[in-house]
């Protein structure tokens, strides 16, 4: 019995965990709106996103978008305070299927240009260009 509930609490956190399958890696939307959060946190940072909505211009919709870990971020040039409310952002992510305002982040670029990716470019890919 010991043994069973071990193995259940083991497993448990692994299931919380969502698939990769939510999202549809083969499109990407590209968001341009202002920060509303930025939640540097583990497992994933989150930033939401308003962005005029589609059909109404003077109606905003929330679009959550999930990171990576902290720990990779760092490791690609971000600290925590590099975005803000408020901020001015111009974000491309891989859509959710369910169609819901939610994805996951492919890149971000600031107002001032600069462009922000996950993970650090490697020498010699069309990313380090």
């Amino acid at each position: 019995l010991l043994s069973a509930l071990m193995a259940v609490a083991l497993v448990a956190p692994a299931l919380a965990h969502h698939s990769p399958a939510a999202f549809d890696r083969t499109k990407k939307v590209t968001l341009v709106g202002t920060v509303k959060e930025f939640r540097w946190q583990n497992p994933n940072t989150w930033i939401e996103v308003e962005v005029p909505d589609e059909k109404d211009k003077s109606k905003l919709v929330v679009w959550g978008v999930e990171l990576t870990s902290p720990t990779y971020l760092i490791r690609a040039g971000w600290k925590s305070n590099i975005i803000k409310p408020g901020d001015k952002v111009t974000v491309v992510v891989n859509p959710v299927r369910s169609g819901e305002p939610s994805g996951i982040f492919v890149s971000l670029t600031l107002a001032d240009g600069r462009e922000l990716l996950e993970r650090p470019a490697r020498l010699g890919t069309p990313e380090s260009k």
